[in-house]
């Protein structure tokens, strides 16, 4: 009979145990890493992005998109709809670095989103939904967008684009006239955006040649990702409704924001960005709001920080915040010139109860190969400093 091999001794055995349980993060040593100086300081690093010029197109014709969509609207016979093609022309955001033909698909695509997002809560409102049912809805549209988006690879800057849209018309419409006023404003805006867009392009620098498209993940995936921002999104929501806020939509924004970033060391820095630069941007615009500034200088604010915004979030996602606050209060003061005198402070309270439970519910649904990315990241971070 051939001896048995050595049996190792239930002190190694202990040993090797706790080295492999050291090897799982768990969520709570995760929460630790999200926590440390080094995450802190990691959302502080300013990195020029891939392109500056392309950014600065791209800039350009978001600024040129949203200009046309204001003025006409506000010399039409329609001046008090002249938020919703402004929604519209945000679909210039999208397809910056695609050929000029995946950007044409790209842009008509976000544009019939952004009209989506304006016209089915709008007809959602007229069957007497309560303020909590709209939110219900803003919240399963958040996830839809975040398939949408994953599905036909619109990128950058995600779903949080069709969330503002979607919160932008949360309040309720009381006509189907009003539906239909709403949605076409929105898509003459987007309409507006592929025109400048088609004949802009060629000023991009890498949209001469067809660039391969990345598959979409597996639709399990693409539902997870759903799933998470639908939670993420409508909790944040509902915790500023409950509260008493008058913007539950920008919450949810702060959420949905924070939780589509592909990593939990990105999601923790988008969330710290997302605070430190709102905190700036409202007090920007509070002080615009306080000069009661007329539609014309209003709009070039909003131009110039449209501008702004692209050429210098790709540096650092806090930047951006600081003069995409501004943009979005204003556009807002437009759309209601009767707000309340404390927009931008909650605008502020909003964000960071959005951002905070972001944060927490990334936490909460993350994979182990998420925490392990984070831990990886972690252990590099402390060798080199």
């Amino acid at each position: 009979m051939a001896p048995l091999p050595p049996q190792p001794s239930p002190h190694k055995k202990h040993h090797h145990a706790s080295r492999a349980r050291v090897r799982v993060p768990t969520r709570r040593a995760s929460a630790r890493d999200l926590l440390a100086l080094g995450q802190f300081q990691e959302s502080l690093a300013v990195v020029p992005p891939p392109s500056i010029r392309t950014a600065a197109i791209a800039g350009m014709q978001a600024a040129l998109a949203v200009f046309l969509a204001l003025a006409t609207t506000h010399l039409s016979p329609w001046p008090q709809l002249v938020g919703f093609p402004a929604l519209g022309a945000l679909a210039a955001l999208f397809g910056r670095y695609a050929s000029l033909r995946q950007r044409r698909r790209v842009v008509l695509i976000c544009g019939a989103l952004l009209t989506l997002g304006v016209l089915i809560p709008s007809a959602f409102s007229l069957t007497g939904a309560s303020p909590a049912m709209m939110i219900a809805l803003l919240s399963v549209l958040a996830g839809a967008v975040t398939i949408a988006v994953s599905h036909w690879g619109l990128g950058g800057p995600g779903a949080v684009i069709f969330v503002f849209a979607i919160g932008a018309v949360l309040a309720p419409a009381d006509s189907w006239l009003a539906v239909a006023e709403r949605s076409l404003g929105t898509a003459w805006g987007a309409a507006l955006a592929w025109m400048v867009c088609a004949l802009t392009d060629t000023l991009r620098p890498n949209a001469a040649g067809p660039q391969p498209s990345a598959a979409p993940p597996p639709w399990k995936n693409q539902l997870i990702a759903a799933g998470r921002i639908t939670i993420g999104a409508g909790a944040a929501a509902f915790v500023s409704h409950l509260a008493g806020w008058n913007y539950p939509a920008w919450a949810a924004i702060g959420a949905t924001a924070v939780m589509q970033g592909t990593h939990l060391h990105i999601t923790m820095n988008r969330a710290l960005q997302r605070m430190a630069g709102t905190v700036v941007g409202a007090c920007i615009v509070w002080a615009i709001l306080a000069q009661d500034p007329p539609f014309w200088t209003m709009v070039a604010a909003i131009v110039l920080f449209q501008f702004i915004t692209e050429v210098i979030i790709g540096f650092n996602y806090a930047l951006g915040q600081i003069t995409v606050t501004p943009m979005a209060l204003l556009m807002t003061h437009l759309a209601s010139p009767i707000v309340h005198t404390d927009m931008p402070i909650e605008r502020v309270v909003d964000t960071i109860v959005g951002a905070a439970l972001g944060i927490i519910f990334a936490l909460v649904f993350s994979s182990l190969d998420d925490r392990r990315h984070l831990a990886r990241r972690r252990r590099i971070f402390r060798v080199l400093s």
